[in-house]
């Protein structure tokens, strides 16, 4: 009985693994040697690796809504165009 509640655990920690190398080899911020570091650590340090670089990426998918290449491009009062 004690032996399936440790493959159980397991199986979940391979997943969250798997789960957070996957997002973070997506990322396009990223350089190749910065997504082979981070998935590297994922891997070595299981649970508080891949949960803290989980939130730390996500935390700059939020600040890259706040900079001019993540708002939208369009018109308004404040386009800056004159008109003719």
């Amino acid at each position: 009985m004690n032996f399936d509640i440790w493959y159980a655990l397991l199986i979940i920690l391979c997943l969250l693994n798997l789960f957070v190398s996957g997002f973070i080899s997506r990322r396009d911020d990223l350089e190749r040697f910065q997504k082979i570091a981070q998935i590297i650590m994922v891997w070595l340090i299981p649970i508080i690796g891949a949960i803290g670089l989980w939130t730390f990426n996500r935390s700059n998918d939020g600040n890259k809504k706040n900079t001019p290449e993540g708002r939208k491009f369009g018109g308004g009062s404040g386009s800056g165009v004159v008109g003719d």
